[in-house]
């Protein structure tokens, strides 16, 4: 009886101490503070009577671009009656930029004027929202449960230095099958490279060809 009264006391003390407002969804290593994604579309009507950008259309278009600083993750979509005759003209100007043209542009707002086409900008951007988050001391818990801000350092770094965002949420497909003599070359190139961290005095390892390994083994 006294055991029993014992166990009930220490099971009462355990679960006082429990973290008020602790979380039970924060248990385990998986990250609280996931990345977010947000579009963002930008317009710009030029002047394209059948289809043809005069030189000072496409100097503006050129401007627009540098403003936006066009780069990679960004997509490019052009909208409007001429759009298909304006699509190569665009495109030589967006490959300055090594972007493409894509088909299907989204919807934006309002209607594309007459004799004009819609140069349309898509561009995502990944952050992780609440972050930095202190809502809770920095104390010790009794229900196994991470800290607010866990997440917050590794994912704010991935959000900010992945080059496209949607690659963190849909991936990218692989090759079919690897390529195994472009991994080897990759390996062999490393190996025949001269070192860089020498130390005072020591001698730097040759530049050697795949040639002259032939050679060594030959003998």
């Amino acid at each position: 009886m006294r055991s029993t009264l014992a166990c009930i006391l220490l099971a009462s003390a355990v679960a006082g101490c429990a973290t008020p407002g602790a979380n039970p969804a924060a248990r385990g290593v998986e990250s609280i503070n996931q990345p977010l994604m947000t579009r963002a579309s930008f317009a710009f009507d030029a002047v394209a009577p059948g289809g043809s950008l005069p030189p000072e259309e496409v100097a503006r278009l050129d401007g627009w671009f540098r403003s936006l600083e066009l780069g990679y993750g960004d997509q490019i979509y052009l909208d409007g009656a001429y759009a298909d005759p304006a699509r190569a003209q665009v495109a030589g100007l967006a490959g300055r930029y090594g972007m493409m043209v894509s088909q299907a542009a989204p919807v934006t707002a309002g209607v594309v004027p007459a004799g004009h086409v819609r140069v349309i900008v898509s561009r995502n951007r990944a952050e992780v929202a609440a972050c930095p988050n202190w809502g809770a001391p920095e104390l010790s818990n009794y229900d196994h449960a991470m800290m607010p801000n866990y997440g917050c350092g590794v994912n704010s770094n991935l959000a900010a230095m992945v080059a496209n965002p949607e690659d963190l949420f849909h991936g990218r497909a692989g090759p079919a099958a690897s390529d195994g003599v472009a991994g080897a070359k990759a390996v062999q190139m490393y190996r025949d490279w001269p070192l860089t961290g020498i130390i005072d005095g020591q001698a730097k390892r040759p530049l050697t060809t795949a040639k002259d390994t032939t050679k060594g083994e030959s003998r």
